[in-house]
C-alpha cells in the first residue's frame, strides 16, 4: 500500500512532524504488524526521525545545518543559488523505516517523524509505503 501525501512549508528551513500522518494510515488500514517507508522524492528536503518533545531540538538542528553549510558561499557554481539545501537534504537522507507493531509505530519515547525542508516554503510531497 502506497500512499501520498502533501505537506505545506512555510519557512526556508523547517522541520515539521508528520508522525500523527504516518500513524493515521496506520490506523485507517488496521495494520497491526509490519513496517512503514516515509520517502521524500525531492532534492532539497527530507525525512529524518529524532526528538519530538523539546522544540528548542529542531531549532539547533537547523542552526547548525546552516553552519555547517551557509545557504551563500562564494565558490557554490550551481545556478539555482540553493547548494547549501541539498547539501542538507544529503546529509538528512531521504527516508525512514519505521517497525510497526501491534497497530503502533515502534518509536522511542521522544521519537518523531519529521519531513525536513531546507528550500521552501513550498507545496511539498511524501511517500509512506506499508509492508
Amino acid at each position: 500500500m502506497l500512499h501520498k501525501l502533501t505537506i505545506q512549508t512555510n519557512e526556508r528551513d523547517q522541520m515539521i512532524e508528520v508522525t500523527e500522518k504516518v500513524q493515521a494510515i496506520i490506523d485507517e488500514k488496521e495494520i497491526r504488524e509490519g513496517a512503514v517507508i516515509v520517502y521524500c522524492p525531492h532534492t532539497t528536503a527530507g525525512i529524518t526521525i529524532n526528538e519530538n518533545a523539546d522544540p528548542d531540538v529542531k531549532r539547533d538542528m537547523i542552526r547548525r545545518f546552516d553552519e555547517i553549510y551557509p545557504w551563500h558561499h562564494k565558490l557554490d557554481r550551481h545556478m539555482e543559488g540553493n547548494t547549501a539545501a541539498h547539501m542538507k537534504a544529503s546529509t538528512v537522507g531521504t527516508s525512514q523505516h519505521v517497525i510497526v507493531t501491534n497497530g503502533r509505530l515502534l518509536l522511542g519515547t521522544w521519537q518523531g517523524i519529521y519531513f525536513c525542508e531546507f528550500d521552501g516554503p513550498r507545496t511539498r510531497t511524501f511517500y509512506v509505503k506499508v509492508l
